[in-house]
């Protein structure tokens, strides 16, 4: 069967990893890399990638991964909203898991054991970091704040918490013990994350529920992008290239389904090769996989579309809304009808029954 190379450990290539090896396809693993500082890392410990993972991704992982793999994350309940200037919050509940990315990682890599050890040459290349100079459509400039503190009270951890200031959203996710995850989108990059991230926890009704603010925090490029060549199919002495993850597909973490997202990206690239090993066209699955991906990319840009002008009336957020309407216009020709927030499908179903069908998220 087809060698595919997986040249990372972000949850999608591996998820991919799963269900090619699955398939009977021979699976080459890259060696784990060390642990950078994603969303959420910066004082949850070295290496610690904070996730929360919400009913229809808690679904999908077991579906694809089964039990075992969440042991020891954090249950949450419900989630407690508010949003723009509504004076009312909205509680209602939301199954999901606190969980270190990391760890889950690990643990899959764990479970796809060895891998192929041949020193042959791969046919395809699956990979969630396709590098820096990779093109990407990009839609604005605004940037993820996140860090950890600790609450006042340990009671009520099982609710996850959103409220808006002038200036952006903030959401709050426990982790367990007296420890939070919190999280800023602001419109555009901050040169004192920590000290921002303090200022909208003070102008929000979530800051009187930690002792402090966070003491560090990262900034990180969230605003929405595709990647403009996501597959290439093999030809004459080279194997073919596919994108997953967020170096495919980036949306705002507004809906609580990225890691889902993500996913699902592994999902699609492993149907795109099981399809072409079966005989299928590879550069007509490539045109498919990147017009999926760019499908949901437009529709996430209609769900951002219809929150954040009802929550933000700043310049700067102006500016974000503009650059994501420009994109749905640039696009318009290529999209293909569609609901908000569609999963990106596989492009053969009968070849592959773990993908799901795609879930309406509520924010």
């Amino acid at each position: 069967m087809t060698l595919v190379e997986i040249a990372g450990s972000g949850l999608a290539e591996l998820t991919c990893a799963r269900l090619l090896a699955d398939r009977g396809h021979r699976v080459r693993l890259a060696p784990p890399r060390p642990a950078s500082h994603p969303a959420g890392a910066a004082g949850a410990g070295a290496g610690a990638r904070p996730l929360l993972l919400t009913g229809p991704t808690l679904e999908l992982v077991g579906r694809l991964w089964g039990d075992g793999l969440l042991e020891g994350g954090w249950p949450l309940t419900h989630r407690h909203a508010r949003w723009g200037s509504g004076p009312s919050p909205a509680r209602f509940p939301q199954p999901g898991r606190a969980v270190d990315g990391a760890v889950l990682a690990a643990r899959m890599r764990e479970r796809l054991g060895a891998g192929d050890l041949s020193g042959e040459p791969p046919a395809w290349t699956v990979t969630a970091t396709p590098g820096e100079r990779a093109a990407h459509e990009r839609t604005g400039r605004r940037r993820l704040l996140a860090g950890t503190a600790p609450v006042r009270s340990p009671r009520d951890q099982d609710t996850a918490r959103l409220d808006c200031t002038g200036l952006g959203w903030v959401h709050l996710t426990p982790l367990g013990g007296d420890t939070c995850l919190v999280q800023a989108m602001v419109p555009g990059p901050a040169g004192d994350p920590a000290g921002l991230l303090a200022r909208l926890l003070a102008e929000s009704a979530l800051g009187p529920r930690l002792r402090r603010p966070p003491r560090s925090a990262v900034a990180l490029a969230a605003a929405p992008r595709v990647h403009l060549a996501p597959a290439a199919a093999p030809v004459a002495g080279r194997g073919g290239l596919l994108v997953v993850g967020a170096g495919a597909l980036r949306q705002d973490p507004i809906s609580g389904t990225g890691t889902a997202q993500a996913l699902r990206t592994g999902i699609l690239a492993a149907a795109v090769i099981d399809a072409a090993a079966a005989g299928t066209s590879a550069r007509a699955l490539c045109a498919h996989y990147a017009n999926r991906l760019r499908t949901a990319f437009h529709d996430h840009l209609r769900t951002c579309l219809r929150l954040y002008p009802a929550a933000f009336g700043s310049g700067a957020w102006q500016d974000e809304i503009d650059a994501m309407r420009r994109a749905l216009r640039g696009g318009a020709a290529g999209t293909l009808p569609g609901r908000s927030d569609r999963a990106v499908p596989s492009p053969h179903r009968s070849h592959h029954p773990d993908d799901l069908p795609p879930r309406r998220t509520r924010q």
